[in-house]
């Protein structure tokens, strides 16, 4: 093809991807001074040049090695091209203009010569003409380099040739989310687990995985040590196929928290972040699509407690306090009961039965209840039964929380 083209034009085209270079490693062939060979493999790579002197065995090259084929790219990397254009005949081409596309599965992108400029007047016999494009990555699948070359033959005609350049994009990171609604006390924090795993073909350095969330919600990142340093260490490297596991706590806003219906329809989370150093500090960027979590179901009743001690003493009573929220559509005239189980270590001490009265849609109710614990260890609050007097509906409410039963030191 390359031959029938400078047959036909005087202009040749050539496009070289822009790649940083790897070290070249010597091959390590070993063997023991009592073996066959002798110390002919050792002496052989000792004055191998791509060898370190005196760490010949660990295969630690010494120099660079610019690369030998077009490479993998992937999602998230700047792909570079060099373009060039030269005149190899012995005339003189006028108006030279180049075009640069990027064709994806969904889109055409222009890199270089939209506006159809000349970015030559004139170009003589040997002179070239060239450029730099740069693109980040946003697509994976194929891709085609379009490169289209336009200029004026000595006879004034207009001539123009094309050339394609198809490269596949891969995945680089493949990230895993999981959510844990918090239930417990006044805390409705949500909780986002993201496993991060490296299917390229070497290591990589994760410099950056964070997330940025929603503006329904206030993240806090629970990847560090108390003293501020990551869990990871200072250089969190991962190799092929590897996994790390990133951990983040996200509580709502407070105009969500007032209102158990708003909170209930804030699904939207936010995006994870994540940069990462490859190939002699190559870089690649990833950021995910909007995460979504289920929506927390709440019921017709929501049950939480407020206030609760850590530690109780073993026979002596103590108080929590609790808080009852209407969640339904409609209004509830609520009865209070308690039951107490043999085998629980905690016993109600209080009136069973107890009216709350009438609550509207949306509203709340806060209320104290005494127990007396009767076995040590840790015990879990249960028994707490809710009636609605219109519908005839008894709501269960068990292992609430849990304190710990101690004895009284002496």
């Amino acid at each position: 093809m390359e031959g029938k083209e400078r047959n036909e034009h005087i202009l040749a085209l050539k496009v070289m991807r822009l790649t940083r270079p790897t070290l070249s490693s010597p091959l390590i062939v070993t063997s023991d001074a009592k073996d066959l060979p002798g110390n002919l493999f050792n002496n052989d790579l000792k004055h191998d040049i791509t060898s370190v002197s005196s760490v010949e065995t660990l295969a630690a090259g010494q120099f660079l090695l610019l690369p030998q084929s077009f490479g993998n790219i992937y999602l998230g990397e700047t792909f570079s091209s060099y373009i060039c254009v030269h005149n190899d005949s012995n005339q003189v081409a006028s108006d030279v203009s180049v075009k640069v596309d990027l064709q994806t599965n969904s889109q055409r992108i222009p890199l270089s010569g939209g506006h159809s400029e000349a970015v030559a007047k004139e170009l003589h016999p040997q002179e070239t003409v060239d450029d730099v494009i740069h693109h980040e990555v946003k697509e994976v699948g194929t891709h085609i380099l379009l490169c289209e070359v336009s200029y004026n033959s000595p006879m004034k005609n207009h001539l123009s040739f094309r050339k394609f350049f198809k490269f596949e994009v891969f995945k680089p990171l493949d990230v895993k989310t999981k959510f844990y609604n918090a239930e417990d006390f006044i805390s409705d924090e949500v909780y986002l687990e993201a496993q991060v795993q490296n299917i390229t073909s070497g290591p990589i350095c994760l410099e950056k995985v964070s997330l940025e969330s929603s503006h329904l919600f206030n993240v806090t990142a629970l990847n560090s040590t108390p003293a501020g340093e990551s869990v990871f260490g200072r250089v969190n490297v991962l190799q092929p196929q590897a996994s790390r596991q990133f951990l983040y706590c996200l509580a709502p806003q407070p105009s969500l928290t007032s209102d158990l219906r708003l909170l209930a329809g804030a699904t939207n989370i936010g995006k994870l972040d994540i940069v990462w150093r490859s190939n002699l500090g190559e870089r690649g960027r990833l950021q995910t699509s909007q995460l979504q979590r289920m929506a927390p179901d709440y019921g017709d009743i929501r049950l939480s407690v407020q206030e609760l001690p850590n530690i109780v003493i073993l026979e002596e009573a103590f108080t929590i306090v609790c808080r009852i929220i209407n969640t339904c559509e409609r209004s509830m005239d609520l009865v209070l009961g308690l039951e107490s189980s043999a085998a629980s270590g905690l016993v109600w001490s209080g009136v069973s039965g107890r009216q709350m009265g009438k609550l509207e849609p949306g509203a709340s109710v806060y209320f104290s209840l005494c127990l007396v614990p009767t076995t040590p260890g840790l015990q879990n609050i249960s028994g707490i039964r809710l009636t609605d007097i219109f519908l005839k509906r008894t709501y269960d409410y068990d292992e609430l929380a849990q304190v710990f039963v101690t004895q009284k030191s002496n």
